[in-house]
C-alpha cells in the first residue's frame, strides 16, 4: 500500500526495494519493545541470585532477598514487598544493611517525633498568642476592679469630711497638739 513519506512523494519504500528505515521501526513495535526492556530488568535482577547482595542493589530496580539468597525485581505496584515474596526482615532495597523492618520501625519512630514536636510547637504559639492578648474578660474585670477601687476611695473621703463635720460640730474634732515635739 503506498504512503506519504516525509518529503510528499507517494510510494512504498518496499515497492522501491529499500529497507524500513530503524527510527519507523522502533515506532512500529513500541510495545513488544517496552515488554523486552522490561523483562530483561527482570533477567537482569534474577541472574544475581546466590550472588552478594551488593551486587544485585547495583540495579535500583532489584530487591535482594536475604533468607532465600535471591534477586528479584522490586514489586513497584506495591509500598512494601509481599511476605510470600519475601520476609519483610530478610528484604533488602537500595543498600544491604537496612531491612524493611528495620525502615518501617525507624520511619514510625522519626514520624511520631515530628507529630509530637509539631503539635508541641503549636501549643507553644498558642499559649504564647494567649499570654500575650489580655483576654476581653480579663481586661473588663481590671476596667471593674479599678472602677470599684475609685469608689471606694471617694466613699471613704466622703465618710472622713462626713465625721470631721460631725466632730466639728460637737467640739470632738482633734486638733493638733500645739506643744508636740517637732521631728526632723
Amino acid at each position: 500500500m503506498p504512503t506519504l513519506s516525509a518529503f510528499g512523494h507517494s510510494s512504498s519504500l518496499q515497492e522501491l526495494g529499500h529497507q524500513q528505515p530503524a527510527h519507523l521501526a522502533l515506532k512500529d513495535t513500541k510495545n513488544t519493545a517496552g515488554r523486552t526492556k522490561l523483562s530483561e530488568q527482570m533477567d537482569d535482577c534474577h541472574q544475581y541470585t546466590n550472588r552478594s547482595c551488593e551486587e544485585c542493589l547495583k540495579n535500583v530496580t532489584c530487591l535482594w532477598c536475604a533468607s532465600s539468597r535471591r534477586c528479584m525485581e522490586y514489586p513497584v505496584r506495591r509500598i512494601l514487598p509481599p511476605a510470600d515474596l519475601c520476609e519483610l526482615r530478610s528484604a533488602r532495597w537500595g543498600v544491604c544493611w537496612v531491612n524493611f523492618e528495620a525502615l518501617i520501625i525507624a520511619m514510625s519512630v522519626v514520624g511520631g517525633t515530628l507529630l509530637i514536636m509539631l503539635g508541641v510547637c503549636c501549643c507553644c504559639c498558642c499559649c504564647k498568642k494567649k499570654s500575650k492578648k489580655p483576654d476581653k474578660d480579663d481586661e473588663r474585670a481590671a476596667r471593674e476592679r479599678e472602677k470599684r477601687r475609685v469608689r471606694q476611695e471617694e466613699r471613704r473621703a466622703e465618710m472622713k469630711s462626713r465625721h470631721d463635720e460631725i466632730r466639728r460640730k460637737y467640739g470632738l474634732f482633734k486638733e493638733e497638739n500645739p506643744y508636740a515635739k517637732f521631728e526632723n
